[in-house]
């Protein structure tokens, strides 16, 4: 009733990401720069799409929409039309 023999498993393993239940010194550093590389990508792409964001179809005045904060054909819009005047 012990679940049969102990697993085997070989005592010298070389791997990229460092073998059996690695733990290198300097773990912090490697994630706060990958971390920071994540970012910088996801920034970038995020840059990009703002840039090339273009709408047909605008949305209404007053309704909470995230978009306006960065896209330029938004502010552009609601800068030129006549309800933004009134307000």
């Amino acid at each position: 009733m012990g679940g049969g023999p102990r697993v085997r498993y070989p005592k010298h393993v070389w791997s990229p990401a460092g073998g059996w239940y690695s733990q290198p010194a300097n773990w912090k550093t490697n994630t706060a720069i990958i971390g920071a590389v994540i970012f910088g990508v996801a920034a970038m792409a995020f840059s990009v799409s703002a840039d090339r964001e273009f709408r047909t179809k605008f949305p209404e005045q007053g309704r909470f929409f995230p978009s306006r904060w960065w896209s330029k054909q938004i502010g552009e819009h609601e800068k030129e039309s006549p309800a933004a005047n009134k307000s």
